[in-house]
């Protein structure tokens, strides 16, 4: 049984064709299907069955096709890690983090590793945390930003975010002079929510003693578009505090802390443990453990209520 072999049979068992297989591979049919017939006489078993138009896997064949797709991933990623001893790092990095995190976390790190390492392009992925870890779970991207915290025993998890969460007001109104707003204060002003994910979660918890008379305003899906209506006079929110500095430094908006309750929204940098690390996802690991500052904001006493957003 060798990688090659291996192969043609997941050719095979992709196009459920033999000669097909053999197009694609620049083969002959009779070479695929003699590398075919070597392996089933190895494992002692029928791989395909060829009764139909089709060929289709035997259950010797689905066992086979499973171990072969991580025979084959190995090899690859053997190649890969000797071909980039003493090399500088270049290609492609996938990263998945959703659009707030693009625009308030990440810019800075970017930067510093577009700096260090220009040859290396980064592809985003933006959609919620649980997709993000799915698509790191699959291996569809090198490195997750999600919130925290998560249970996941394959993956390692990087602090690299963590930041207050407040209500945040235009400047003309009423609650905007307060230096503190109580859970019921803001309850009972029209909201404009996230519309999904797990600060809609944390948010509704907060307020389930006044679900009945709650007034939203509006349910939205993008930061951004949440901080516009509020400053337009729609309601007000619950919103990172990072994520409107340029606002309340414009004079445009105003955060206000809950009082008796902290609420942090905390990011980390994952990846699995148990995989292949290229060299751009080696460095840019690197580069997050060397900038990330871990400071918490807002530590708690022992009379103020904390909660993690998750």
């Amino acid at each position: 049984m060798d990688y090659d072999q291996l192969g043609s049979f997941l050719e095979v068992a992709k196009l459920q064709s033999f000669s097909r297989a053999a197009e694609k591979m620049f083969r002959t049919q009779p070479a695929i299907s003699a590398q075919v017939r070597l392996l089933e006489q190895e494992c002692g078993e029928k791989l395909f069955d060829r009764s139909g138009k089709k060929v289709l896997l035997t259950p010797a064949g689905e066992i086979l096709c499973r171990y072969a797709e991580k025979l084959l991933a190995l090899q690859k990623e053997a190649v890969q890690a000797i071909a980039e001893l003493n090399q500088t790092p270049r290609g492609k990095l996938y990263i998945g983090a959703n659009e707030a995190t693009c625009l308030y976390v990440l810019p800075k790190t970017f930067a510093r590793f577009k700096h260090l390492y220009p040859l290396v392009q980064i592809s985003i992925y933006r959609n919620f945390s649980h997709k993000i870890l799915q698509k790191v779970q699959e291996g569809a991207v090198d490195l997750g930003i999600v919130t925290l915290p998560l249970t996941a025993h394959n993956l390692e998890v990087i602090s690299v975010f963590r930041d207050e969460v407040q209500v945040v007001v235009p400047k003309t109104h009423p609650l905007a002079k307060n230096k503190s707003v109580t859970v019921e204060e803001f309850a009972h002003h029209p909201l404009i929510l996230p519309k999904t994910g797990h600060t809609r979660v944390v948010i509704d918890r907060l307020l389930r003693a006044y679900r009945y008379d709650l007034q939203i305003s509006m349910e939205l899906a993008s930061v951004e578009t949440i901080k516009k209506f509020v400053g337009a006079g729609l309601g007000i929110s619950l919103i990172s505090r990072t994520y409107v500095q340029s606002e309340v430094t414009a004079g445009v908006l105003k955060l206000i802390p809950l009082e008796g309750q902290k609420l942090y929204r905390e990011l980390g940098l994952v990846y699995r443990r148990d995989r292949y690390q290229s060299l751009p996802t080696k460095v840019f690991i690197e580069v997050v453990r060397e900038s990330t500052q871990t400071a918490n904001s807002g530590a708690s006493s022992t009379k103020t209520n904390t909660m993690t957003i998750r």
